[in-house]
């Protein structure tokens, strides 16, 4: 029955008894505790190999709507041909002796996977250390690879692969419960354009959008608008990286929207008494704003991914926007441009579903489409982009007419184009750009 493994001349952590105690309440009372034991526990969390097959075998029970109980247990494993590979069914029949009651199964299942953490982590641990004497493999790579191993264990996500549609379908339903009971309410993040939201549902969680535009339209406008529409009017954690504007540029077009001083004043000093009475009272929102600025310039992709996974971790953001796209500096510096384009694309792509949050790039769109409206092809450098993307938005105006209405500080009607939206309709919608503070807003609200 041992089937202890040493791990560097020590026993990994283990409770046998605790798991003997776990399976043992399962069996007292598999109505109350099963539940609660599966939501903490897979399999593989056990130590001792007959204690795997066992949870198992309970499980596919559960699964088939049978009993749960002594005999029906001993013949499951017998018609799996493992019953003597477990113990016998006196080891079976001695699993309800070890716990006289099934109140504490919480707390036996705790110990287990307690224990099933340490193990997984010694395991990491050994496949880090074997990894960074490799010196085939770039240091960067190890890096990365190390700190997503890490965060799969303290996020408790140490994926199995695959699921089961079993296993998925109850929380599907809750979703579509938690839908109903929110009716009229978008389900994903808001970005403060209630016709594009309308049409989104809002940015969703693990979503990969695409925000295009020829340079001088207003990305990073639209982009910073979108922010302070969620981060600072619903205090919604936010990501920002931008590789090309230091953070306090970025800061004094935010106190500009804010404080609706023009951003030229601001450079330029021009401002009265009561402008910073406006500032500080800006100021002081800001402040107290869960934003959080990355702007390291040619941020190589790992380091942004890693600085991405730092962001959530530590302060819960829930999107993130990266401006822009083609300046982050890939791993692979040989490669063509395209295949470089691509492997940031998918990588931003893999870390929206692995965060489980919006991801909001920016890109540049290409010459041809000066003067006329983009489409998904006009995307740069990369087919890749448009086929990784969820969500595709361009922004297109004329701008024959903008230094014109710039000057006349009027507003600037431009187009907002939803070229893909992978769960949703497509379409345009038309915002207004404030060129006086760099910000886009609805046509239904100008100041």
């Amino acid at each position: 029955m041992s089937d202890i493994q040493k791990h560097g001349g020590r026993v990994p952590p283990h409770s046998i008894e605790a798991e003997q105690a776990c399976l043992g309440a399962i069996l007292l009372d598999p109505e109350q505790t099963l539940d609660q034991v599966v939501l903490q526990l897979r399999p593989s969390d056990f130590y001792r190999n007959a204690h795997q097959k066992i949870y198992t075998a309970i499980k596919d029970l559960a699964a088939r709507n049978e009993p749960i109980d002594l005999i029906t247990l001993n013949d499951e494993l017998q018609a799996q041909k493992m019953l003597d590979q477990v113990g016998g069914v006196s080891y079976i029949s001695g699993l309800t002796d070890v716990v006289p009651t099934s109140a504490n199964v919480g707390y036996y299942a705790g110990i287990v996977k307690e224990n099933s953490l340490r193990r997984t982590l010694l395991r990491i641990s050994a496949e880090i250390s074997g990894e960074a004497y490799d010196e085939s493999q770039e240091i960067s790579q190890v890096i990365d690879d190390a700190e997503r191993k890490i965060f799969d264990i303290t996020d408790g996500q140490v994926s199995e692969g695959y699921k089961k549609a079993r296993d998925i379908v109850n929380l599907a339903v809750e979703t579509i419960e938690s839908y109903y009971n929110n009716a009229g309410n978008y389900t994903g993040i808001a970005t403060g354009f209630t016709v594009l939201d309308d049409m989104t549902d809002g940015f969703q969680n693990s979503e990969f959008i695409i925000v295009g535009a020829r340079p001088s339209i207003g990305k990073t406008a639209l982009a910073l608008s979108m922010t302070r529409n969620i981060c600072l009017r619903h205090r919604i954690p936010t990501g920002f990286f931008s590789l090309e504007m230091a953070n306090m540029q970025l800061m004094q077009r935010i106190i500009s929207m804010e404080s609706r001083i023009p951003g030229g004043n601001l450079r330029k000093g021009l401002l009265k008494a009561s402008d910073f009475h406006s500032i500080m009272d800006v100021a002081s929102v800001i402040y107290d704003a869960p934003l959080y600025i990355g702007d390291t310039p040619n941020m190589r992709l790992l380091d942004l991914k890693a600085q991405a996974r730092r962001m959530k971790s530590q302060h819960d953001v829930k999107i993130i926007f990266i401006d822009y796209l083609s300046i982050i500096t890939p791993e692979n510096n040989v490669m063509d441009r395209h295949l470089q384009v691509a492997e940031i694309s998918r990588s931003l792509k893999a870390l929206a579903r692995e965060l489980e949050i919006p991801i909001v790039a920016l890109s540049q769109v290409s010459r041809d489409s000066e003067g006329k409206a983009p489409h998904l092809a006009s995307i740069r450098e990369s087919g890749a982009i448009e086929q990784d993307a969820d969500v595709v938005i361009f922004l297109h105006r004329d701008r024959s007419h903008d230094k014109e209405l710039a000057e006349n500080m009027q507003g600037i009607e431009t187009q907002l184009i939803l070229a893909k939206n992978r769960n949703g309709p497509v379409g345009t919608v038309d915002i207004n750009f404030l060129p006086s503070y760099a910000e886009y807003v609805s046509l239904d609200r100008q100041s």
